[in-house]
């Protein structure tokens, strides 16, 4: 179980940043974020810039804290520290919340299938997802890392390869500046407000800092010095990707401004099509494939954690270990069946942006900052954390479904805002109040006095473990590293653009397949 949910407690920190960074960015980057490049500009990259701020906060304060539980879960965690009633109420509301976010995974990358290759839509949900569901049932937590890592090389890869490319195609830096339209670089445009980036930073600070999926990047190292270098690694990535990702879509307004509606998601992929050869474009579909099969993983496998662990073994506490994994993997498959069935309902809740964004706005905040703030507060209790809880979930919830019917609805920045904010201004105002009351909660007290066994892994059994892991992560992207320099070679034109990046990623992967 400590292997198949937590790596053992020893991934290195450089491939659980890696991994973070992989799992938190899907192709909705390509299809959520690229529609609002290829509409509004600039604003898309300040959007990016918010979750680079996310992963510096993360990393410097969240992270550290985390891995000093020593928790195979969040779930565990929420357990010892606030009782089983607590934990059971969050552990229903993940499993639930888990099933949208994953479905919304699968949408953009289906789409792009459909886009780049002609299968129906339908057929490609169905497909990535069944494929996905076999793979993560098969290789746990230190399968999703290694492969993580690999996908990243390949992506970067490719996007790195289409910047240049499609430069090309609009005739070139100058004539694209002198050709966007107006207000198409400015920092915020219309409902993407000042208002909807500070809050969005908000609420990825707490997503990234609290969403159990991302909690095990931090637990599944050794150190919680390596937890902060996982969320620094994130924030540095995003940093460099966020101009990096979102100029293709803009580059294609200009070639191509008469996208609209729900089309506007196919502008990155249009873009690639139009700029990049046939071989290079199937690398580049690849790349966005498993970039967001490893969103899609990371999801299933904690969703899978968390009903083993904080579930099944419950309800069964003599159950053996062989019994264990088989109903990890079991579960694995039905929370991948229920998030197929959300994928394929996005387009009837409005599109992928509007369920992004709003599932974000709705549950974000409200379930993650409460339990991240019982990380640093003796004096949060069970009860004060489920009240703010529900609390700012039924006025989150009441002015998307309720006010509305009363002709009062929120922008998108309000929306957000609200999501964000009234969640923080509760627990404030209990942490206050309890200070007041000098009130410390009996259940820290026994959490804190309590020793933890972490149950890692013997020391060589880990590190022959990171030795095999690096061995066929090296040769793995060297193998790519060839292809994509072969994929150069047969190119009509710009050849020595994906020669000379597959020559680098062959000569990284040489470098970790024989580093001592």
């Amino acid at each position: 179980m400590k292997s198949f949910f937590a790596g053992g407690g020893n991934v290195p920190w450089g491939m659980s940043g890696l991994s973070l960074f992989m799992g938190f960015f899907s192709a909705g980057t390509f299809v959520v974020w690229g529609s609002i490049a290829y509409s509004y500009g600039f604003v898309a990259v300040m959007i990016q810039m918010t979750m680079a701020l996310a992963g510096f906060i993360v990393g410097t304060w969240i992270a550290p804290r985390w891995q000093r539980t020593h928790s195979l879960t969040a779930a565990q965690y929420i357990s010892e520290r606030l009782g089983v009633n607590v934990q059971k109420f969050y552990t229903y509301i993940f499993l639930v919340v888990s099933v949208f976010t994953t479905g919304s995974f699968l949408y953009p990358v289906a789409k792009i299938v459909e886009v780049a290759a002609g299968i129906p839509l339908t057929y490609s949900i169905l497909g990535l997802g069944v494929f996905s569901m076999i793979y993560v049932s098969i290789g746990g937590l230190r399968g999703v890392i290694v492969t993580d890592v690999l996908q990243f090389i390949i992506l970067f890869s490719a996007v790195i390869i289409v910047v240049p490319l499609s430069f090309e195609k609009v005739g070139g830096l100058g004539n694209f500046i002198d050709s966007v339209p107006a207000g198409f670089m400015e920092p915020v445009h219309g409902e993407y407000s000042w208002w909807f980036l500070l809050a969005f930073c908000v609420y990825n600070s707490f997503f990234l800092g609290g969403n159990w999926a991302y909690v095990q990047r931090y637990t599944s190292v050794k150190s919680a010095n390596d937890s902060k270098k996982v969320g620094w690694l994130f924030g540095g990535l995003y940093l460099v990707s966020a101009l990096l990702w979102m100029l293709p879509p803009m580059l294609y307004r200009i070639y191509d401004p008469s996208l609209g509606g729900l089309d506007n998601e196919n502008a990155y992929l249009l873009m690639c099509k139009l700029a990049m050869p046939q071989g290079l474009l199937g690398l580049m579909l690849g790349g966005m494939i498993f970039a967001t099969a490893s969103s899609l993983n990371a999801t299933l496998n904690i969703s899978a954690g968390v009903f083993t662990n904080d579930i099944f073994k419950r309800i069964s506490p003599k159950a053996s270990d062989k019994t264990l994994m088989r109903v990890a993997r079991l579960s694995t498959l039905g929370f991948g069946l229920l998030a197929l069935i959300v994928a394929l309902l996005v387009k009837s809740m409005g599109g992928i942006v509007n369920v992004v964004i709003s599932v974000a706005a709705l549950t974000g905040v409200p379930i993650y900052l409460p339990i991240i703030w019982s990380l640093f507060s003796r004096r949060q209790n069970a009860r004060s954390i489920l009240t703010v809880t529900l609390l700012s979930l039924a006025v989150t919830l009441s002015f998307k479904f309720l006010t509305p019917l009363l002709g009062l609805t929120l922008s998108r920045g309000a929306e957000m805002g609200l999501g964000a904010f009234v969640p923080v201004a509760l627990l404030a105002f209990a942490e206050i109040y309890l200070k007041s009351k000098n009130y410390v909660d009996p259940k820290y007290l026994a959490y804190a006095a309590r020793k933890h066994n972490d149950n890692t892994l013997p020391a060589a059994q880990s590190d022959a473990a990171n030795r095999y892991t690096r061995r066929v992560l090296g040769l793995s992207i060297s193998v790519a590293g060839l292809f994509i320099a072969a994929l150069g070679c047969m190119a009509e034109s710009s050849r020595y653009i994906p020669i000379i990046m597959g020559l680098i990623v062959l000569t990284v992967g040489l470098v970790i397949r024989y580093k001592k």
